[in-house]
């Protein structure tokens, strides 16, 4: 960081100023360059798909550990989703399918804060609808809100079939209290066949019966529960499957530790993944593990 200058004035100021304006934009078009010569690369190689969910995830978690200064975590998060998203839509156009049926504005709010102003914004009734539109397209997203109501149902088990879409990542990236996005969203998309994050696997699993300590066992073996629908004497649930430490998250182990909870407590379980995503950047951790 420049120290302060005694003999400074407010013009020479400006000039820094516009020296780096300029050198911003001139490397924003060196970045529009090597998309171009990335989208030549990829069609003859047969890849058309821009979407890269863990790479996105390991670019923001750089921008974060490495920012520092006057300029508000939140300006930068921004500035940095809209760069990604708009040359991934430049290689690829693409829009985001969104349920409102939690409200407009504030979906909207969210959509223009991860994807900005250049990609496509199509609102949807409900989470069946924005499912049905992402299936139906050639690499569209959809926004879907991860506690979406009792209204919804079971969303979740329509991303079951095999060619159904999945979840692709959860937003926002950053985790903080004070997020000015802080809806939390699963991104629903074709997923790629490549560059997947897997810090977080979903599950759809449906057992015959509840028992109210359910939440604690699974909490045990790193299992989140993040919603759950009960219908017909099934009860359905959207677990989330947390890496434990110095372990792969493989499905042969989140099998065998659901099989811990369930199937030896005598429940009959189903269960079927249904996306993963990376896990959040938790800012309010970091700063305290920075401070001790």
């Amino acid at each position: 960081m420049l120290k302060p200058s005694t003999g400074e004035t407010l013009a020479d100021l400006r000039e820094e100023i516009d020296r780096i304006d300029q050198a911003m934009h001139r490397l924003l078009m060196e970045r529009g360059e090597i998309i171009d010569r990335l989208i030549h690369v990829k069609a003859k190689q047969g890849n058309g798909s821009a979407f890269r969910p863990s790479r996105e995830a390991d670019m923001m978690r750089r921008l974060v550990e490495r920012h520092q200064g006057l300029l508000p975590l939140d300006t930068v998060e921004t500035i940095w989703r809209i760069i990604i998203s708009t040359f991934t839509f430049v290689q690829s156009n693409y829009a985001v399918h969104a349920d409102i049926s939690g409200g407009d504005a504030v979906m909207r709010d969210c959509c223009r804060f991860h994807f900005g102003f250049t990609v496509p914004f199509n609102p949807h009734p409900d989470v069946a609808s924005v499912i049905s539109a992402v299936k139906a397209s050639k690499g569209d997203l959809g926004l879907v809100r991860i506690e979406a109501g009792p209204a919804a149902g079971p969303w979740w088990t329509e991303l079951a079939a095999p060619d159904a879409p999945k979840i692709i990542a959860r937003l926002p990236f950053v985790e903080r209290p004070d997020h000015p996005a802080g809806l939390p969203l699963f991104v629903v998309a074709t997923p790629p066949a490549e560059a997947t994050a897997r810090d977080v696997v979903i599950l759809s699993v449906t057992i015959d019966r509840w028992q109210e300590d359910l939440p604690a066992r699974l909490a045990e073996q790193n299992i989140e529960i993040l919603d759950k629908s009960e219908a017909g004497g099934k009860v359905s649930l959207m677990l989330a499957a947390s890496r434990p430490d110095g372990v792969a998250a493989q499905n042969d182990t989140i099998d065998e530790r659901l099989r811990k909870v369930l199937h030896d407590r005598g429940i009959d379980a189903q269960s079927t993944e249904i996306g993963s995503h990376a896990a959040r950047f938790d800012l309010a951790l970091r700063r305290c593990e920075a401070a001790q």
